[in-house]
């Protein structure tokens, strides 16, 4: 135990990221039991150090539940002697590496009334799939990826305040030339595109791509797998089409082609398509938005962010598939987006967006009401002309 407290205590000492992600601010503390999942490198272990940094030292302790510790000991037990020497606040990462977790916190919550457990995991986890009920108990966010708006400020230092949607519809002139006087945006935007979306790229700008695809390995085999009792073969049908995919998005699915070509069932490519949907390496653009099976198939399928494009793609990236990838990660994280009757994309069932280059004409969404060009390569927005990189102050 006295390991684990040393170990805490060094994380927190080295902890040294000058960015505070927009998540800090929408995390209500107060909650006894907080679920932070998202994408392995999106951040989370980071942000839970930036919090547990504000509280009493000597009642906060990081534990990393994929320690070696816990291949023999409980969480409840090691909890237990921790609450005897005074500590209130508990800082779970990697819960889902913990076969336990969901047994464990629900008896932790039960009997611990004064203290706090902040609980971060996989995206693929989710406080439904626990063996115990601790959708009454448990708060739940998803970390996403940084967005531009943090990028910049960690690159270049540079602080904006986040955009709302309608703001930024209403005035895009105003808002668009504020930030485009202070940065050269394209520059910037470019390198975002390529490595900007993990926090991670800052350790090597060079190595980043082949990190990034071997976390997508690391989180197919350790984080998707064990979770849910995958077989080899089906991972390897992952991979198998995550590289069919990077070949063509934005890919619009024939789900029984795909299945005859991977020589599994439909409901196989399905499942997968949804499981990789979870794990935030695709994103799946449906017609709806809410009550939809995974044996609906979608729309179309992209990946998650523009960084995975660049990484995986094995020829040179299509940027139109490029600036949709972008527009969709970036809207995602606090919007609803799903596929419209006119344009590309549809907001919040209200908004209908047309993505393309400077030059894109507005002729597909040509008197649809509440219709916008989201265009790359324009520097200021104006009337329904929104410059594509905006969209990366959302958040």
């Amino acid at each position: 135990m006295d390991r684990l407290i040393t170990y805490s205590n060094r994380k927190l000492n080295d902890l040294s990221f000058p960015l505070v992600r927009y998540l800090f601010q929408k995390i209500d503390w107060d909650q006894r039991l907080i679920l932070i999942l998202g994408h392995r490198g999106a951040g989370k272990t980071t942000l839970m150090l930036q919090k547990m940094r504000s509280e009493k030292r000597e009642e906060s302790i990081y534990l990393s539940l994929d320690d070696f510790y816990f291949e023999g000991n409980r969480l409840v037990e090691l909890v237990e002697e921790l609450y005897q020497k005074g500590y209130r606040r508990f800082f779970l990462d990697e819960v889902h590496r913990y076969a336990y977790w969901s047994a464990d916190l629900k008896t932790l919550f039960d009997q611990y009334s004064d203290a706090y457990f902040v609980v971060s995991g996989s995206s693929i986890l989710g406080i439904s799939k626990g063996n115990a009920d601790l959708s009454r108990r448990a708060a739940q966010y998803q970390l996403a990826g940084m967005s531009l708006r943090e990028f910049i400020h960690l690159e270049n230092g540079l602080v904006f305040s986040a955009v709302e949607l309608d703001e930024l519809l209403q005035n895009p002139q105003e808002i668009t030339t504020l930030i485009s006087d202070q940065i050269d945006i394209f520059s910037v935007f470019q390198e975002y595109l390529l490595y900007g979306y993990y926090p991670f790229y800052r350790q090597s700008k060079e190595l980043y791509a082949s990190r990034l695809i071997e976390t997508i390995h690391v989180v197919l085999e350790m984080d998707i797998a064990p979770f849910e009792d995958l077989t080899h073969k089906t991972i390897q049908t992952m991979k198998k089409l995550l590289y069919i995919i990077s070949e063509s998005v934005p890919f619009i699915p024939n789900v029984s082609k795909l299945a005859e070509k991977l020589e599994v069932s439909r409901n196989t490519i399905l499942k997968v398509l949804d499981l990789l949907h979870q794990a935030q390496i695709l994103n799946l653009l449906r017609s709806a938005t809410h009550g939809v099976s995974f044996l609906q198939k979608p729309e179309k399928i992209y990946l998650q962010n523009p960084n995975l494009a660049y990484a995986l793609s094995p020829t040179e990236v299509n940027q139109g598939n490029i600036r949709e990838t972008f527009f969709f990660n970036q809207l995602q994280v606090l919007h609803q987006v799903s596929f419209p009757k006119f344009g590309d994309f549809r907001v919040d069932q209200q908004y209908y967006f047309e993505v393309g280059g400077a030059n894109k004409s507005a002729h597909q969404i040509q008197g649809v009401p509440n219709s916008y060009l989201a265009l790359d390569g324009i520097k200021t927005g104006n009337a329904n002309r929104i410059p594509l990189w905006a969209f990366g102050f959302l958040y």
